[in-house]
């Protein structure tokens, strides 16, 4: 079983930028497909962002796309979401989620995809 952290989430104002991490260990983290998540109050988790075991082809929501980049680095075990123009209806807690199995290009990820995650980092962004 995969273990993962994340971490770097925090309170920004509006059009700030943050970047997440997510570190995996347990388990080789070259063959993972890895994605970000995020669950608002009161909302269903919700896909944002996945990539490629080598990190050569990324998908992103729709909501996100053009503001967000998730990258990752296989020395480092590590994954990243770098977020800009942030807005409130940003605010949630981020998750970062891994699966051992195919990668599929598209956009059309649910957490019923992927089956170990992470504890989540708040992400706040004041108006």
């Amino acid at each position: 079983q995969v273990q993962l952290v994340e971490s770097g989430g925090g309170l920004v104002q509006a059009g700030g930028s943050l970047r997440l991490s997510c570190t995996a260990s347990g388990r080789t983290f070259s063959n993972a497909v890895m994605g970000w998540f995020r669950q608002a109050p009161g909302k269903e988790r919700e896909f944002v962002a996945v990539i490629s075991w080598s990190g050569d082809s990324t998908y992103y929501a729709d909501s996100v796309k053009g503001r967000f980049a998730i990258s990752r680095d296989n020395n480092k075990n590590t994954v990243y979401l770098q977020m800009n123009s942030l807005n409130p209806e940003d605010t949630a807690v981020y998750y970062c989620a891994a699966r051992y199995t195919f990668y599929r290009r598209s956009n059309a990820y649910t957490a019923e995809d992927f089956a170990s995650w992470g504890q989540g980092t708040q992400v706040t962004v004041s108006s």
